[in-house]
């Protein structure tokens, strides 16, 4: 070992300086594994083309100009002029959109980042372990993620899982000594690697190897071509794109062969007119920009997760989330406060109880025969006991109360703590045990079961020997009990009824702790102080509890009102975890909880059917918490696991949702875990469950509304080649020329106005629908559900007749007789299908709640719907435009019929909602 430090330069009790840490950075880099290179910039750029419609847009562009050249390149090809400026601003869209989305991902990674304890300059420092260097000395303990690989300088009783690396399930005992030969990775006991586990114990070890040098390194160059596993979500989407873009140019092939037949092409022109035609309508109603819309929806609410405190590692493990249907959770400091609180103290002369929760010492003693609700302690015999008791507790005690910046910590042990902030609820009892000099004391052990300190009470010319501990160990050396002032004799009832005491308080669930105390000379001798743990005068009993979560109750309530099963699991006493739970609303008063090792006599089948009523689990095991989630998951559950410890990690991993305590837990659970809990707190993971839901809507939303927007524009090409003679559109050009409802240049402009700004608006759109109010999606449920797709391609019908009719009204002939030009029909028609598009956004909203219910919650959405009013506007009526997309000025005439017809949409949907609400009162969407 002594080489190793030699040669590193590091003398291990010290550790490097900062100086030469940051020089050994720099030199070597940081201490990760390599990770794929960067797309440049100009491949990113490729990428935007490379999408088979653009490609087949690019290349009817080039025949289009091709045809312009040689028929004597009259004037501007301003078709393909338009159509490069869409493709060229599409592409930018859609760069700008992948950035944001890779910029989301990287801001949730940096929350997540792995720390190490190091010395340096002979202090433990906590650094990212990224930036951990050759020489660093690790200090390692239980929970620590080990994170390079290190030669051990010290070990004591050191276990380490590294079962990532060799694959073997024992941890593995490690040991500072030198290896006698050289020895395979598995048997190198001197030695921790990166990646590995702490499981038990402490030691030290200098850093010999970082990032791409490391074991772990040597595995991640040959998982270089590994290709991570798509998602469901990401799965359906890319089969819907695909169904979807097949189906759409098969289409588009139909519309391009009945537009040759009906117009009868003849010449070259009109040839391009139909192609231009079809690939457009095939492009644009391709949803091209759904993976990179996706992207950025799901960031944004992963990201409005982590200022809720809870911080999902992988994007996509969001949507996860919203199928939750079970979330099972410790106890301690998730469910409760983990914060020691006395809530009951019985003496002699009766019980009382104090009000207030946690470390904040706020509250009051209350008495009466209903203490919960009784006034406060009046009777003055009672009041002396109970102060000598909470004085007592505060003197036998190693605990320290702390506020900082108006919070209130505890250094020390928790249930001592509970003795000092009781304390303050009593006037005049901190002040008073504040005067009293410590002379000696005797630890807790848990063989003795007590613990006591030797105090000097001034003024009273007499020191005093305080005791508190087990009630029943401590009751047995007492041989008095406090009386108001007196000390009476501990006879048999007396007796008796102090344990009947402990008893009531245990029944309650409360944990108790007795205080007793004897007189003592002054200048008592501290030798074999804890001989002298006898005839003591008994004071009373405290109750303590870890008390709820004031919030939990709550989000228990909201979690079950989503149908999500609730249950707990804990190493804390039966009788305590019931209370609790049925306190909470986990359980109904009377319920049962199973132990750990009522589990383990229990085979498959039985395991499978406790979990199918048991709401409570206490004093379980590690491996416990996997057989709970393995029977779960085997009745079909999707689960969320809480976990702080180290030996939490294998359940966490094999949970559908990990969730690791980000206060308490350690690195390995942390990085076992999907998610992690910026505050340790159950009501944080029902706010992520509810996000989850939200952000999973979002995305039905704008899936919604590009689909239907979409297929409003196949329906409208479609059925006006189809019925071209029905709405007068046949023969309207006056010149033989190809008529078609709308040139490709419209299309195409719908679908960069209409898509990417209402879609991505949508995806940050607050709650709509309650969505605690339905069951749990199933993880097989399709997001795109046979009652979508009816919505889908009854609104896209809508606004296909929606536009032709408008078509129809202002050109000559068809079914209603017009007086327009071709050019102002057809622009009213194209006007109409925008504004339809537009109208559609707010029916997308909701597949059954009003379009007007909350509507003006979502300032990007209306921000969205503005802009492409007024771009709508702009190419309708500014001159150079026209001329690019083919318009034609309309005045207010025209824009009311537009605008009417458009709003058609909304009050066909509103009615479709409507009845479906008539039909299905009283369910839940």
């Amino acid at each position: 070992m002594a080489d190793v430090a030699r040669e590193l330069g590091v003398d291990p009790a010290v550790g490097l300086d900062d100086t030469e840490a940051a020089r050994r950075l720099a030199a070597d880099g940081p201490n990760e594994l390599r990770s794929k290179p960067p797309v440049p910039l100009w491949r990113k750029v490729l990428d935007q083309f490379r999408d088979p419609l653009v490609a087949l847009l690019l290349v009817a562009m080039g025949i289009s100009v091709t045809v312009w050249w040689v028929e004597g390149a009259d004037g501007v090809p301003v078709d393909a002029l338009v159509i490069v400026a869409v493709v060229v601003l599409n592409a930018a869209l859609g760069l700008v959109q992948e950035s944001k989305a890779e910029n989301a991902v990287a801001a949730l990674r940096s929350m997540t980042e792995a720390t190490s304890t190091v010395l340096r300059e002979g202090r433990r420092v906590t650094v990212r372990s990224a930036e951990l260097v050759r020489g660093d000395v690790l200090v390692l303990a239980e929970g620590d993620a080990v994170g390079a690989d290190a030669r051990l300088v010290s070990a004591t009783a050191l276990r380490v899982q590294e079962a990532s690396l060799t694959g073997e399930s024992e941890a593995v005992l490690k040991d500072a000594r030198v290896l006698p030969a050289a020895a395979p990775l598995g048997d190198r006991f001197d030695m921790v690697y990166k990646g590995t586990a702490v499981a038990q114990g402490v030691g030290r070890a200098v850093v010999v190897a970082t990032g791409m040098a490391t074991q772990m390194g040597a595995i991640a160059r040959l998982l270089d071509a590994t290709e991570e596993e798509a998602t469901p979500l990401q799965r359906e989407i890319s089969r819907v794109s695909k169904v979807l873009g097949l189906t759409v140019i098969g289409i588009a092939v139909v519309v391009m062969v009945l537009a040759a037949i009906v117009n009868d092409v003849s010449s070259a022109a009109d040839l391009v007119t139909v192609l231009l035609l079809g690939v457009s309508l095939a492009v644009a109603a391709v949803p091209e920009g759904l993976p990179a819309i996706l992207s950025v929806v799901l960031a944004v609410g992963v990201q409005a997760m982590a200022r809720r405190k809870a911080v999902v590692k992988k994007l996509h493990s969001a949507e996860t989330l919203g199928s939750a249907s079970v979330i099972a959770s410790d106890k301690t400091g998730t469910l409760t406060k983990n914060e020691m609180t006395i809530q009951r103290v019985a003496t002699a002369s009766g019980e009382v109880a104090l009000t207030g929760v946690g470390y904040r010492p706020d509250g009051e003693v209350r008495a009466g025969p209903d203490i919960d609700r009784g006034g406060p302690l009046e009777d003055e015999r009672l009041l002396r006991e109970v102060v000598m008791v909470l004085g007592g507790g505060s003197l036998a005690n190693d605990a320290q109360l702390v506020e900082a910046d108006g919070e209130w910590t505890v250094q020390g042990d928790p249930t001592e703590a509970a003795f000092l902030v009781a304390a303050h609820k009593l006037a005049g009892t901190v002040d008073r045990v504040a005067e009293f000099e410590r002379r000696g004391e005797v630890p807790f052990t848990s063989e003795r079961k007590l613990m006591s300190a030797l105090v000097d009470p001034p003024g009273e010319g007499a020191w005093a020997l305080v005791t508190k501990g087990a009630p029943d160990v401590l009751l047995a050396r007492c041989s008095a009990v406090q009386v108001g002032e007196e000390i009476v004799p501990l006879d048999d009832e007396r007796r008796a009824t102090a344990l009947d005491a402990v008893e009531r308080l245990s029944d309650r669930a409360y944990r108790t702790l007795g205080v007793a105390y004897r007189r003592v000379a002054e200048g008592f001798g501290t030798d074999r102080l804890e001989e002298h743990e006898s005839d003591l005068v008994h004071l009373g009993v405290v109750g303590i509890i870890d008390p709820p979560r004031p919030e939990v109750t709550a989000a228990v309530a909201e979690a079950r009102r989503a149908g999500i099963r609730v249950v707990m699991i804990t190493g804390d006493h039966p009788v305590t975890a019931t209370r609790i739970a049925t306190d909470l609303g986990i359980v109904e008063r009377g319920a049962r909880a199973v132990t750990g090792t009522e589990l383990d006599r229990l085979d498959g089948p039985g395991l499978r059917a406790a979990a199918r009523t048991v709401s409570v689990y206490a004093r379980v095991a590690p491996q416990n918490k996997l057989q709970i989630v393995d029977a779960l998951q085997a009745d079909g559950h999707v689960v969320a696991m809480t976990g702080d410890g180290v030996n939490d990690a294998p359940a966490l991993k094999t949970a559908d949702i990990g969730v690791a305590m980000g206060v308490t837990g350690t690195e390995v659970t942390k990085e076992s875990a999907t998610m992690i809990l910026g505050d340790d707190n159950f009501a944080t993971i029902v706010a992520a469950v509810r996000q989850g839901r939200v952000i999973f809507d979002n995305i039905k939303k704008f899936l919604r509304y590009l689909l239907s927007s979409n297929m409003g524009e196949v329906c409208t090409v479609l059925f006006g080649v189809l019925f071209a003679g029905v709405v007068g559109l046949e023969g309207a050009s006056g010149g033989g020329a190809v008529v078609v409802p709308l040139l490709a240049t419209q299309i195409l402009w719908i679908n960069l106005v209409t898509d990417s700004g209402p879609a991505l608006a949508m995806g940050v759109d607050p709650e709509t629908d309650d969505v605690m109010a339905r069951p749990p999606r199933g993880m097989h449920e399709r997001i795109i559900d046979a009652r979508m797709w009816t919505g889908v391609l009854s609104i896209g019908l809508v606004m296909g007749i929606a536009t032709l009719l408008t078509i129809d009204i202002f050109l000559p002939g068809g079914l209603v007789e017009g007086s327009d030009s071709l050019a102002v029909a057809r622009t009213a028609g194209f006007t109409t299908l925008v504004l339809a598009q537009l109208f559609n956004v707010f029916n997308s909203r909701s597949e059954t709640t009003s379009a007007f219910h909350r509507m003006f919650v979502n300032r990007w959405l209306w921000g969205a719907v503005g802009l492409g009013l007024l771009l709508q506007v702009a190419v309708v009526q500014v001159p150079f435009l026209q001329v690019a997309f083919g318009t034609a000025s309309l005045d207010l005439a025209h824009w009311g019929v537009a605008v009417a017809m458009a709003s058609s949409v909304l009050w066909f949907d509103e009615i479709r909602k409507l009845l479906w609400r008539a039909r299905h009162r009283g369910e839940v969407a």
